[in-house]
């Protein structure tokens, strides 16, 4: 017979702590306004396919993802982000 050990099954992933401790990061660095003109920055808080990334996944609070919302749509009917895009970063 093998080893006990060697025979072991979890029916439940092992509990791993794999939650990193979100947080705004405007809140953090103070700032106050968000530049719609400064598409570099705003290619941070969106993703691939030039969708906006939700609070759950950047930790933003909801203050500030509401202006980052609306800085992302300025840029883009200024034609500073695309509105789609195919592997933007």
């Amino acid at each position: 017979m093998a080893d006990k050990k060697d025979d072991i099954r979890y029916l439940t992933p092992i509990d791993i702590e794999t939650k990193s401790v979100k947080y705004c990061r405007f809140r953090k660095n103070n700032i106050k306004f968000i530049d719609y003109k400064d598409p570099n920055y705003l290619l941070y808080l969106v993703n691939e396919q030039g969708k906006i990334l939700p609070r759950r996944l950047t930790g933003t609070s909801l203050k500030y993802q509401r202006k980052v919302s609306q800085a992302i749509k300025r840029s883009r009917h200024l034609a500073l982000l695309p509105y789609l895009a195919d592997q933007l970063k």
